[in-house]
């Protein structure tokens, strides 16, 4: 059989199975500088059957600012008030063949961006999903941070209320891996002060902000130093920001850390030195060390 009768033959196994699913495409864009936009990427942003943005806005001065050029109706909206209702019709043209692009407003769909439940659906769909990588504020940080990157835990964004955000440190007061946050720059001090409060003022961290754009800027140093220039210096608080920290001391320090969560808990109800007694009958250890370092951890004192 010929080449010819080949495609033939295909043809029409095709006409009868149905379409071929098309394919998902997860494609990372510039989290700021421009040059940062791949080969690959930008291929897909260009032929893709369908463009699916974040922002269409947004995504439109990307593509005219890279010099690619789309067909109109060829991109559409998906973000969070809408994903889950668009996600049957996407569906739809991806069974049907359609190659469809998934793109967010800066860096890698779908990290702390739009897209999740899309991703799941054409899983379970059995349609196949491909990431294209490229920029991640997330793994730039960790990368420049000067902090061990073997192991680590992103926790997106901290919660904006203080209660809730500092329970939420609470939890992760003991974790050994470097620890990686987004954090919005108006609540960069307080959120520093209380990780500093928390995990302790001496624990070594960087904040890096406005990453791969001119005004880039990595800030390293103690919690406590860092939380203090974010007081002082307003330059600190602007544009997109990272917060990377070590991790709590392994082995050794796990008592310390757990005397300080106790120590922390008990404060908040009693004074210092009825904390200092109290926590040494839960946790074994002298008081009077417990009672320096209730001093050091009271606020009040």
């Amino acid at each position: 059989m010929g080449s010819q009768g080949i495609r033939v033959a295909i043809q029409a196994m095709d006409s009868i199975a149905g379409p071929r699913p098309g394919v998902l495409f997860l494609v990372a864009t510039p989290i700021g500088n421009l040059g940062d936009l791949g080969i690959r990427a930008r291929e897909l942003l260009r032929d893709a059957d369908l463009l699916l943005a974040e922002d269409t806005r947004h995504t439109a001065q990307l593509l005219h600012a890279t010099g690619v050029t789309r067909t109109a109706g060829a991109i559409e909206s998906l973000h969070e008030h809408n994903e889950r209702e668009r996600v049957p019709r996407v569906l739809e043209r991806l069974k049907a063949g359609a190659s469809v692009a998934l793109v967010s407003d800066a860096g890698t769909p779908t990290v702390s961006d739009p897209g999740a439940p899309l991703v799941r659906a054409a899983i379970e769909a059995g349609i196949e999903v491909v990431a294209v990588p490229g920029p991640c504020a997330i793994i730039a940080a960790l990368s420049t941070s000067g902090l061990p990157t073997d192991r680590f835990t992103f926790e997106g964004f901290l919660p904006a209320r203080t209660s809730a955000r500092r329970k939420a440190l609470e939890r992760l007061a003991a974790e050994p891996r470097t620890l990686v946050f987004y954090e919005a720059p108006h609540r960069l001090r307080e959120t520093l002060e209380d990780l500093a409060r928390i995990l302790g003022g001496d624990r070594p961290a960087a904040v890096a902000r406005e990453i791969t754009k001119r005004f880039e800027t990595t800030y390293r140093g103690a919690l406590s130093a860092l939380a203090l220039r974010a007081a002082q210096d307003a330059d600190m608080n602007r544009g997109e920001i990272v917060i990377v920290v070590r991790g709590a001391p392994e082995a050794g320090a796990a008592d310390e850390v757990e005397a300080d969560r106790v120590l922390r808990a008990l404060l908040v109800e009693m004074p210092v030195s009825q904390a200092a007694r109290l926590a040494a009958k839960l946790t074994g250890r002298p008081r009077k060390a417990l009672y320096d370092r209730a001093l050091a951890l009271s606020p009040d004192e």
